[in-house]
């Protein structure tokens, strides 16, 4: 054992082991050890670990016969005969390889062939790709004919056996055999040994449909294949970093500006043994998708399809793209440097899986987040890994607990019975100020626009009128923070002058003319007019202000909630879903807590009406 994984990794012995830096991922301290009593590897880094077989097999991309042959061969251990069926279906993969081969470079010289690939290479000029990347990725063209590459091989091979290839096919009702490619730019596909087993023929124009891969054959399962794999192999096992993009131009265009770790499912979702694949080149490869909503749902999928197969060791990190862009267009258009950017801020499955649960849901009863909860439970419980399972476990129950406000007595954060206090964690610290820079008192406040809030405008009405006599009003209105830039620059003057002393209501409005805000004012005042509002000038009782205070900033608070909720989900559409699930969650429980104070409003104004203490 040491011997076989002694050729690729310098060991040195610990104790009854040896120990090395893992081959199959970056590290700078060895993880990887070697029990020659035991006869196997094992990395508490990445969490490789098998028998000799297994090493050869990840280390060399090999199969496993392959393997044994190899081993048994150095070591002078003679292995069993192949019977003849076996020999004969190896001599048949053989002569399918050689057919691919052949085709494969019938479409270079096709390509080449100024008379007939001339507008596949302007083509592929336009997406970037010279003369000396079209011949390092084996790109070449298939002309248009009916049966052109079935005349060029078929005094070599059996129609048949082009036909089993792949490269032909039949009509569904009989007849006479075609080219399965025409008018396509083809990209050689390969196995994990880097051998030729298909193509994938793209359309140059408006053409259906737009990729065509070679039919499934024994050379040839798409679901167990990665476009650039044999590539990308050599410098993800030395980087400990594999991504995965969706389509072979962004492999391409990766892999040329110096990203040489990008591979690509062949067209289709994400397999389970794809992204086994991937685990065999890195512990956590990263998943890029397209931002628009058909990405997200690819991204979704590829998440649910691993959750089984998680463990320590195997995860997946996943990055959306801006919308309107992917891999190919983002490094032509921005450089590598941009996608760089993006992959390293790749964001965990755990964040991925949260942002699906919570888009476009509303957790604002205890059935809908108690619905939450269930159904990250039920996402965890699909981890066949025990420890891992209990570890989403308890993530997911965390971040329900902090964004729903329950603490570890299982109470929650609301204020204790009789505290008149805005929603708790909503932007009303005592005797707070707005977080927007206050504009200065000398600069003439900003000319009134045509569209201004409702409720911001209630609430400097009710602040004009009863700020001066009741201090929760100046201290709330001191913590907001308006759109508006009128209403803004009206809301900070008008804090301040609630902290003047021996200034009544009266008083306030003449010294918030004189600094210019008459324009505003009037406005004001025609909004309270159309509206019916009685606030400025009205006689009411204090318990009757502060309901209607309170009632007005739990309005607005809800409006800034729901403002700040599109704005969470365009990101989550457009470009960072991770990051916005977390506050997708928390603006959700922030809105519940709101409700059920407003619930409590609601209470207090019926037992106001009741004792018959004002008008409300």
């Amino acid at each position: 054992m040491t011997e076989t994984v002694g050729r690729r990794v310098r060991l040195i012995r610990a104790g009854t082991v040896h120990k090395g830096l893992c081959p199959f991922h970056q590290e700078k301290s060895p993880s990887f050890t070697v029990d020659e009593r035991r006869g196997t590897f094992h990395c508490f880094g990445c969490g490789a670990h098998g028998n000799a077989i297994d090493f050869v097999m990840r280390a060399e991309n090999l199969g496993f016969r392959e393997v044994v042959e190899r081993l048994a061969g150095e070591v002078g251990l003679p292995l069993p005969q192949e019977t003849p069926a076996a020999r004969a279906r190896d001599d048949r993969r053989g002569t399918l390889q050689a057919a691919l081969e052949a085709a494969a470079e019938w479409f270079i010289q096709r390509l080449a062939d100024g008379r007939v690939g001339q507008a596949a290479l302007e083509y592929l000029s336009g997406r970037g790709l010279d003369a000396a990347a079209i011949k390092r990725f084996g790109i070449g063209f298939a002309p248009a004919g009916r049966t052109l590459l079935k005349d060029a091989l078929g005094t070599r091979f059996p129609e048949e056996l082009l036909v089993e290839a792949g490269l032909l096919g039949r009509p569904e009702g009989g007849g006479a055999s075609y080219d399965r490619f025409r008018s396509r730019i083809m990209f050689p596909i390969h196995d994990l040994r880097g051998r030729i087993c298909g193509f994938g023929g793209r359309v140059m124009g408006d053409g259906e449909p737009k990729y065509l891969n070679s039919p499934e054959t024994e050379l040839f399962q798409k679901g167990r294949l990665l476009y650039g794999f044999d590539r990308a192999s050599a410098a993800a096992r030395k980087s400990g970093e594999v991504v995965a993009v969706e389509g072979y131009m962004d492999v391409i265009a990766l892999h040329l500006a110096g990203i040489q770790t990008a591979v690509a499912p062949l067209g289709t979702a994400m397999t389970e043994q794809q992204i086994a694949l991937l685990w065999r080149l890195a512990p956590e490869p990263i998943l890029c998708f397209d931002g628009d909503a058909a990405g997200q749902r690819a991204a979704s999928r590829a998440a649910e399809r691993a959750l089984p197969m998680l463990k320590p060791g195997h995860s997946l990190r996943f990055a959306l793209l801006p919308p309107g862009d992917d891999p190919d267009s983002l490094v032509r258009q921005r450089g590598a440097d941009a996608m760089r950017e993006i992959l390293a801020a790749a964001r965990p499955l755990r964040d991925l899986l949260l942002a699906t649960e919570v888009a476009g849901h509303s957790f604002d009863t205890p059935e809908r987040r108690a619905g939450l909860r269930q159904r990250l439970r039920q996402l965890a419980g699909r981890i066949e890994d025990r420890e891992t399972q209990e570890e989403y476990q308890a993530e997911f129950a965390r971040t329900c607990d902090q964004a729903f406000g329950r603490t570890r007595g299982g109470g929650d954060n609301r204020p204790p019975p009789g505290r008149r206090a805005p929603a708790p964690g909503r932007r009303f610290p005592a005797g707070g100020r707005s977080s927007y820079p206050p504009p200065a008192l000398s600069e003439p406040p900003p000319p009134v626009p045509d569209h201004w809030g409702v409720h911001e405008s209630r609430l400097l009405l009710l602040a004009l009128r009863d700020g001066a006599r009741l201090t929760e009003i100046g201290e709330g209105l001191g913590a907001m923070a308006f759109r508006n830039p009128a209403l803004e620059t009206l809301r900070h003057d008008l804090v301040e002058a609630l902290g003047l002393e021996q200034l009544d209501s009266g008083s306030i409005e003449r010294h918030l003319t004189e600094l210019g805000h008459g324009p505003t004012l009037d406005r004001l005042r025609g909004s309270e007019a159309r509206r019916g509002w009685a606030c400025v000038g009205s006689e009411t009782s204090p318990e009757e202000s502060l309901f209607q205070w309170r009632h007005s900033q739990v309005a607005w608070q809800l409006d800034e909630i729901e403002r700040e909720n599109s704005a969470a989900r365009r990101s989550f559409a457009e470009s960072d879903p991770s990051a916005a699930s977390g506050r997708l969650v928390r603006l959700a429980a922030e809105k519940a807590e709101l409700l059920r104070y407003r619930q409590e409003l609601d209470g207090e104004l019926d037992a106001l009406r009741q004792s018959g203490s004002g008008k409300l």
